[in-house]
This record gives structure tokens, sequence and C-alpha cells, in this order.
């Protein structure tokens, strides 16, 4: 397995420190506010990572992060007149319904930071006692020059920075680059005691004493989005190098952007959906749903930015519903023999080979997911000589066991909604006529039926053909029964 060192800057095959287990930590969110697609798109990334590192056997501890005091939830709580602890607490229980929505596994550990401050004092104090620190009116600040290495990560040079650093900076500071551990304490705001009087941390302290504490000074893996490489990650590198005099992370592994129209979504732009719009807006239940947005994401590679549109997600739900209506015809019970029991076990193994190629080389889902639609495929045609029961839990098992990698294929066939998905009518099209609705089309399939039954095919057909018109495709099922999607 190769993954993409944003360290190195290069593709470089992926070797624990300690196999089989695994340490990853990643940044997670300042809880002020609804989480949006940018940060379920961050989230399901390393929830794959997580789960196809165990799909290879190793024994994976994820840590990920909340921050849990900051300027912004500070100002969030004077905007809504609650305490902060309130804010933290409420958009703490906003984001964790929004990963189980997604079906994103919860990590093994989500640190908050202001349950560590023994732990940042303490990175802190040694931090200054080695000379990388000083204080100022009790305020810590991290010394820049003191470590050489400053900017590898973002392949950025300290002079070039210097220069472009802003002119209205803290005149206290020795360096324009220079970053805060701890901020003295203002009125109105939450503090903590220290040795430099009550204050909090700085943002980026809180990861490395977070991280050190839950993996140790060095571990395997250290994610997030891109847009953390700098100075997020830049000053976690320099500050947990200078307190431990080890190395910090291995890998450093960074996932693109969710853009609209090109451009970043972000809430400071405010041309972002929150995650919880979108499925309260979705046409479809929640599993469906989550399974669309995930392909969706997956669709693209995880360090290229993915541009959202209503019409990819819509999409991604049409070839997962080409998918489950394989699982369908999985489950029927014709066919009680199979010629192509060989056939079969080629496509299987061709089809493993294939998907774990894919994910080996930097998670290459895109590929991945090509792979899962040619096993469809395939398994649409051997499934036309007959197949047995056995045969047939085979393909349906090599679907669920590789899928689980990505969160996808894990719904029963009759959970599936073979409808369009949609949103609001601020997003997406909506159905205005009364005679696009889902009872409208049960009605006509009722009256199809009967129409049949009483052998006017002439009759059927021409609601079939309307129906087609209209974009709603009829399959007759085996039993009798018939089935509809758009």
């Amino acid at each position: 397995m190769k993954i993409f060192n944003t360290l190195t800057n290069h593709k470089e095959p992926f070797v624990p420190l300690a196999p089989p287990r695994v340490g990853i930590y990643v940044c997670g969110v300042t809880v002020y506010d609804e989480c949006h697609l940018g940060h379920a798109r961050s989230a399901i990334v390393f929830d794959v990572l997580r789960r196809y590192l165990e799909y290879r056997g190793h024994n994976v501890t994820y840590v990920k992060n909340f921050t849990d005091v900051d300027d912004k939830i500070i100002n969030r709580a004077a905007e809504d007149g609650i305490a902060w602890e309130g804010i933290v607490e409420k958009y703490v229980q906003a984001y964790s319904r929004d990963m189980k929505r997604l079906g994103v596994v919860t990590p093994d550990v989500e640190p908050r930071a202001t349950e560590h401050m023994p732990e940042i004092l303490e990175m802190i104090r040694t931090i200054l006692e080695k000379g990388f620190a000083y204080q100022v009116e009790g305020d810590v600040y991290y010394r820049v020059a003191a470590f050489p290495e400053y900017g590898r990560l973002s392949k950025r040079h300290l002079d070039d920075m210097q220069a472009g650093a802003r002119v209205e900076v803290d005149e206290r500071k020795q360096d324009p680059m220079d970053f805060a551990l701890w901020k003295a304490a203002k009125p109105g705001e939450p503090a903590w005691e220290s040795p430099w009087g009550p204050g909090r941390p700085g943002w980026h302290i809180e990861c490395s004493a977070m991280s050190v504490r839950h993996l140790g000074e060095t571990f395997d893996i250290h994610g997030g989005g891109k847009d953390l490489t700098f100075p997020h990650h830049e000053n976690e590198i320099a500050q947990s190098c200078a307190a431990t005099g080890q190395a910090f992370a291995r890998y450093w592994v960074h996932n693109g952007f969710v853009t609209i129209d090109e451009e970043k979504m972000s809430k400071s732009l405010g041309n972002f959906f929150t995650v919880r719009e979108i499925f309260d807006q979705s046409n479809c239940p929640e599993p469906v749903t989550a399974e669309a947005i995930r392909y969706f994401l997956l669709s693209t590679h995880y360090r290229g930015d993915v541009n959202f549109s209503n019409l990819a997600v819509v999409e991604a739900k049409s070839a997962l519903d080409n998918v489950y209506d394989l699982f369908s015809r999985l489950a029927e019970k014709s066919g009680s023999g199979s010629r192509s029991g060989s056939a079969l076990g080629a496509v299987l193994t061709q089809f493993r080979q294939a998907f774990e190629e894919a994910m080996d080389d930097d998670l290459n889902t895109p590929k991945a997911l090509a792979a899962f639609q040619q096993l469809r495929a395939e398994a649409n045609q051997v499934l036309r000589t007959g197949l047995s029961g056995k045969d047939r839990q085979e393909v349906l098992s090599m679907f669920r066991q590789c899928g689980a990698s990505l969160g996808l294929f894990q719904l029963n066939e009759t959970e599936w909604v073979f409808r369009e998905l949609e949103f609001g009518p601020e997003h997406c099209r909506m159905r205005t006529e009364q005679e696009d609705t889902d009872e409208w089309i049960q009605d006509q399939i009722r009256q199809r039926t009967e129409a049949r039954a009483r052998k006017d095919f002439a009759a059927a057909d021409h609601i079939r053909e309307a129906l087609a018109a209209k974009g709603i495709l009829l399959e007759d099922r085996p039993d009798g029964s018939t089935r509809w999607k758009r």
C-alpha cells in the first residue's frame, strides 16, 4: 500500500511504525456551528482510510479531536446569549448526529482541548525551557526562528513568509511569524490557571498535546483538510518536535476541498450546504442518502477538489441503483444450477485484485468504484446463464465485504429506494405536477396491472409508454409485481 505524503511530496510505501498497530490523528471541527459538506468529505476520507487499513489487517487507533475553546465559540455564545459550554455541547451533539447519519465509524478517541489542560501546560513549559518560546505579559509565543525546519511541510521558505507577513502584527512578538502557545485571559472569556497567568491555549498546541497523549511522541498518520497544511500543521510539527526532541507524524495526509462553482465551500463565504440540510431535504431515507453522498464524494480522488452539484449526487444515486438492482436479482430464487462456476470464480478473483490495487494506490476510490461497476456488469452477464444460491451469495458477499471499506453496498436490497433523490426548492427542481407524485405513479401501476389481468395489453402498454415519457421506468418482476424508478 502506498500513501501520498505531503511532507515529502511523494507517494510512499506505507510501513507502520509498530505493525500491525497504526496510529492516526485527524484534526476535527471547531464546534460553533453545524458542519457542512466540506467537513463531511474530510470525515468520510479518513473513515475510508481507517476502514481500508483494517481491511488490510491493521489494528488501527483512530483519534479525532474537538476544538472546544476558540474565538469563534466565544463569539457565537455572545451572539446567542448563552454560555460557551452550551454552544460546545450543542454542536458536538450535532456533529455526532451528522456522522452517524453518514455512516462514519466513531473514532476510538474524541479528545477535547479543555479536557487536556495538564498536557497542554506541560508541553508549553517544556518548549519554554528548551528555548523555543518566550513570554510577553501573560502570553507565550513560539519562536519560529529557533526551528530551522519550519516550512518543510508546506514547502514555504521562512524569508518569504516573513516578507509577506501582515503589517498589523503584535509588536510584542520577536518575529511576525511567531505564534501563540498561550493567550492571556481577556474579560469575560473562559480561562485556566497557568504558570504565566490565567488564559487559554492557542489553537495549534491543542492538537500537539492531544496527539502525543493518545498516540505517543511519534505516530503513523496525521490528517486533515489541505487548508490546515499551513499554518496549523506546520506549527504542530514545530512545537511537537521542540517539546519531544523526536519526529512527529511520519505520514501527512490531506484531502481536497468541496467547491461550489469551483469556489471552496466555506462558512466565511456563505456558499455551503450543511449535512443536516442535505438529509432533511432529501426525498430518500437516511441510509440511502448517506450512501449517495459517500458515492458522490468518493467518485473523486481524495486529494483533488470535488465540485458539488445536485446532478452529481443524483448520478451517484443512479449508479447505486444499478448495484442494488443486481442485489434484487441475486435475491430471486430462479436458477437452481450453474454451468458458469469457474467463470464466476475468475470474475470475483479479478475484481478483488482490481479493487485492492486501486485502494493500495493512495486510496484511488474512483478506480475502486469503477471495479465495482465492472463486477456488477459481469455478474449480470453471468446471472443470465443461471447461478446457484451459493454462487449468488458469493457475489453478494464480495460486494458487502469490499464495499464495507468504502461504507457502501451495505443495505438490504429491500431497504433501497428506487426513486430519484431530491433536495429542497432552493437547491433543486421540485415536483409541482400532481401527476408526478409517488402516489400517482403507484395508481398508474395498479391500473396497468388490472389492464394486463383482463388482457387489455394495449391499455397496459399505453400506461407504460406514458410513464416512460416522464422518465419513469417500470420493471416487471418474476413474482408478478412491478417496480418503478425514475
